[in-house]
């Protein structure tokens, strides 16, 4: 059984198709990233998924049960994390886990020990006898993180959680999904592609509201298969490039503006004897070399060849 089934699922908002007929499958005990660009559809999706919203026709099931605003036993099989939790800020963080677990009707000593248990899961241990009005947006999205597996849920849903985050926010939070994986479905709505590729098993990637494609992580990086070097110079890089164009394995090779530098790309259909030859070029050349990497298929180079 799929943790995750939609069938069809599908969205309207007047004559605007936020989501449209979604056929999605998500194995259980994954880390599943829900990739797109912002207003793809993606927050719709989980609302759906998470019984917040109804769809206008399809259906979906989590852990088995068809989400509908009225199954109740749903609700304790699953957690959910919005891209802005919501805290009281007056609590302490264990205050806010212990009202967290008396929503969920955990017995007193349940209640206790999950929060203790949780809040070192997210190593706010110390933190949690402080005020949350007091904590970084870091600290709030791991709180929330917290209080979201209060119930010990099946499938935890969570909508850009690293988001609006500073580098260190986003490396606990991720370093955190990590550890999740194996014993909780985790599937994680996103347009921040370094994300995806760090945690998560697979991956399905929407855009105004269809559904691209749904693969794991490598089989995306296969289907985008060309790596390209990356060579930068202190003059002007356009001579060499009429040079490079006369190899008859030189597939492509441009020049592109990144900020104040100018980039020069390309891509062999030999890598071998690209790696052997293009330095030789380089060197004949007479400019002065300050850049030279050869680039690895990812997600975003498969993004932008879609």
């Amino acid at each position: 059984m799929d943790a995750i089934l939609c069938q069809k699922l599908t969205k309207k908002f007047g004559d605007f198709t936020a989501l449209d007929g979604l056929d999605l499958a998500v194995e259980k005990n994954r880390v599943f990233g829900f990739l797109g660009p912002n207003g793809a559809g993606k927050t719709t999706a989980v609302r759906m998924l998470t019984g917040l919203s109804q769809p206008t026709s399809g259906k979906a099931y989590v852990s088995g049960e068809e989400v509908t605003p009225r199954n109740l036993s749903l609700r304790s099989k699953i957690g959910f994390l919005p891209d802005v939790p919501a805290f009281y800020g007056w609590m302490t963080g264990r205050e806010f886990m212990l009202f967290s677990g008396e929503l969920h009707k955990l017995s007193p000593r349940e209640n206790n020990l999950r929060a203790d248990e949780l809040l070192e899961l997210v190593d706010l241990s110390e933190a949690g006898k402080r005020r949350v009005g007091g904590y970084s947006r870091g600290m709030k999205q791991r709180l929330g993180i917290a209080q979201a597996l209060v119930n010990k849920p099946e499938v935890l849903f969570m909508d850009e959680p690293t988001s609006a985050l500073d580098p260190m926010g986003r490396r606990d939070v991720l370093n955190l999904i990590v550890r999740l994986s194996g014993d909780t479905t985790v599937f994680m709505s996103t347009h921040i592609l370094s994300d995806v590729e760090r945690v998560c098993d697979r991956v399905a990637i929407i855009n105004e509201g269809k559904l691209i494609t749904s693969a794991s992580v490598e089989e995306l990086k296969r289907k985008y298969s060309t790596s390209a070097f990356e060579i930068q110079f202190e003059e002007e890089p356009t001579p060499i490039l009429t040079q490079l164009l006369k190899m008859p394995y030189i597939k492509t090779a441009e020049v592109r503006t990144e900020g104040e530098v100018r980039v020069l790309y390309v891509q062999a259909s030999d890598l071998a004897k690209a790696k052997t030859e293009i330095p030789g070029v380089i060197a004949q050349s007479g400019l002065t070399l300050t850049h030279y990497e050869l680039t690895t298929p990812s997600i975003e180079m498969y993004l932008s060849s879609l």
